[in-house]
């Protein structure tokens, strides 16, 4: 006597997959495993750190970032210039040229060069360098003038003015200041003594 199975639905049951066992690694391929994750996970690190170290972030009123120096701080102009020791610079107003920021270091070893009001100019107290109120260079082994910061004026108006590639003062022309933005990551150097 023959039996058949039917289902349900009439068709016959399907029939069970073939288990398929895994095998778990070898030793050998565990270690490989691992020493592969462990290179990985410290070659990542050593990239992050690189890449945090090469690409440093300066903060507002920090050397190497944005100094912003209110209206009441700005040197009226033919005034001595204003010093901002933690920015390393010295903002001028010079008649008839207008406000530019000068980086205060000097351009021959490196010394800081201080104002002197008696004798209204630069002198560095090291090796006698000299510069005029905008920086221009006097006399002295310096090659060159004073090195400039970039800088933007901001003026009561709304109106803002930057300075050009070339380093050069920002006019007035008659409007009145509300801020000066100093940016000491950004110098534009001096390539000759005028």
């Amino acid at each position: 006597m023959a039996t058949s199975v039917t289902t349900v639905e009439g068709k016959a049951p399907a029939k069970a997959q073939p288990v398929v066992q895994v095998e778990a690694p070898s030793r050998r391929e565990f270690l490989y495993y691992i020493w592969g994750a462990s290179i990985a996970l410290l070659l990542g690190q050593a990239g992050a750190g690189l890449v945090w170290f090469a690409l440093p972030r300066f903060r507002a009123g920090e050397f190497g970032g944005v100094f912003s120096i209110p209206a009441d701080d700005v040197p009226a102009p033919g005034d001595a210039p204003l010093s901002v020791p933690s920015g390393r610079f010295w903002i001028s107003n010079v008649p008839d040229q207008g406000i530019q920021v000068l980086y205060g270091v000097c351009t021959h070893l490196g010394c800081l060069p201080k104002w002197v009001p008696t004798n209204g100019r630069f002198e560095c107290p090291c090796h006698g360098s000299k510069f005029e109120l905008d920086g221009k260079y006097i006399e002295g082994p310096a090659p060159v003038s004073l090195d400039r910061f970039r800088s933007t004026v901001i003026f009561t108006d709304g109106s803002s003015e930057e300075m050009n590639a070339a380093g050069d003062p920002i006019p007035l022309n008659g409007r009145t200041v509300a801020s000066v933005a100093v940016n000491t990551g950004a110098r534009v150097k001096r390539g000759s003594k005028n």
